[in-house]
């Protein structure tokens, strides 16, 4: 009998998203029992970095909150570029559906919490936190149902999810950026001159992309622009593909790797096992015990959670259907109305992203604000997973 090692355990499809799991229920319990003080002082520990005149003081939150998910958005950045140049979306017909989809998973979502909240203009500014897919959670929820899912729902999930990181890069780039640092953005745009050029000239050293591309971080951490977007501009700069020659006798052609695939490789691991989890135990801490229902049923949280569960299964599925039937598209093979629908309650699953965006919109909401944005994100996250696996489930036992 063929014996399992513990370490093949991190190589399942769901391992990422139970980890994730895991390091947010950590998080509530501590923040919820006598150890709710020491997590406190631990995201609260000061850290400070400094080279000369340059020092960059932040608590550990902040570190984890700008430094980390930076990591988090180059292996993002690196997805996007591979799937648009050689992916599944390289091909300009299997981009309409889930592009019109995601469109709609993010307008109608935004429209909700807008709606629910419009004469409150401190609120309104959370309106894109239901905006976004954490595609790590709604995979992780997908392999759950085993070998039965269709390679096709698969591929438009993370289609999907791909769209909504997108939509998510632009929104905090314009949206969630204010008193800008001109100079400290000109070092940064003089920073993205150099990785071009470097680029161009067919250099493949990701030590040198990488050390550029903490100078940009610091940059654009001193502009005001999130730091964060260091990492999906360091991505589109890493090439694709860099040919060399062969040392082995026996090849008498060059062979081609891909830094950028290498690069993606090397990254995954990290960002789902230690990256996310860690940006999850931080960020996931609700203190309900001292919650009033002022605080649980504020149009904040409410807002959030009914744009996730509720604006994300009909604006995905809608526009989804509404593409297909004017002819714009195709349903993907092996893929019926009813998966459509099932992956559209997944894509309700903001978790990461939406917490992310949350702690942009309100910093520090939760001591200085009636209102605690991250209630709204695990409510709405936790029902559209458990709404969207029972549909799929019982989808795929009916087309089975």
């Amino acid at each position: 009998m063929k014996t399992t090692k513990w370490t093949d355990v991190f190589k399942h499809d769901a391992a990422g998203g139970v980890i994730l799991i895991m390091a947010a229920v950590l998080a509530i319990v501590m923040a919820n029992t006598p150890l709710g003080g020491i997590y406190d002082l631990l995201l609260d520990t000061p850290i400070v970095v400094a080279i000369g005149t340059l020092e960059i003081a932040k608590p550990l939150l902040l570190w984890v909150n700008d430094g980390l998910m930076a990591v988090f958005f180059l292996m993002v950045g690196l997805e996007l570029k591979r799937e648009f140049i050689e992916g599944e979306l390289s091909d300009f017909h299997n981009i309409i559906l889930p592009a019109v989809a995601a469109f709609g998973g993010m307008v109608v979502p935004a429209g909700i919490y807008a709606y629910i909240n419009w004469n409150d203009p401190v609120a309104l500014q959370g309106w894109a936190i239901p905006a976004a897919t954490d595609i790590a959670f709604a995979l992780g929820i997908l392999s759950l149902l085993g070998s039965r899912v269709p390679l096709a729902i698969k591929i438009f999930l993370t289609s999907v999810a791909i769209f909504d990181d997108v939509g998510a890069i632009i929104i905090i780039a314009l949206f969630y950026t204010q008193d800008i640092s001109f100079m400290a953005l000109g070092f940064a745009g003089a920073c993205c001159v150099i990785l071009g050029f470097l680029n161009w000239r067919g250099v493949t050293s990701l030590r040198v992309y990488m050390i550029i591309g903490v100078i940009m971080w610091v940059a654009l951490l001193k502009s005001s622009v999130h730091a964060t977007l260091a990492g999906v501009l360091l991505a589109f700069f890493i090439p694709m593909r860099a040919s060399t020659t062969s040392q082995s006798a026996s090849a008498a052609r060059p062979t081609i790797h891909s830094p950028l695939k290498f690069l993606e490789h090397e990254l995954h691991s990290p960002v789902a096992f230690f990256v996310l989890p860690v940006f999850a135990f931080a960020n996931a801490g609700v203190n309900f015990m001292n919650m009033s229902s002022d605080t649980i049923f504020h149009t904040v949280p409410v807002g959030i959670a009914a744009g996730l569960f509720v604006g994300k299964q009909i604006g995905v599925f809608l526009f989804g259907c509404a593409a297909i039937q004017l002819g714009l598209c195709r349903l993907p093979k092996n893929m019926n109305y009813m998966g459509l629908y099932g992956v559209s309650l997944l894509c309700g699953i903001g978790f990461t992203m939406s917490l992310f965006v949350g702690s942009l919109a309100f910093p520090g909401a939760d001591t200085l604000l009636l209102f605690d944005e991250r209630l709204g994100v695990i409510a709405g996250s936790l029902l559209s997973a458990v709404g969207g696996y029972w549909v799929l489930r019982w989808s795929l036992k009916e087309s089975s």
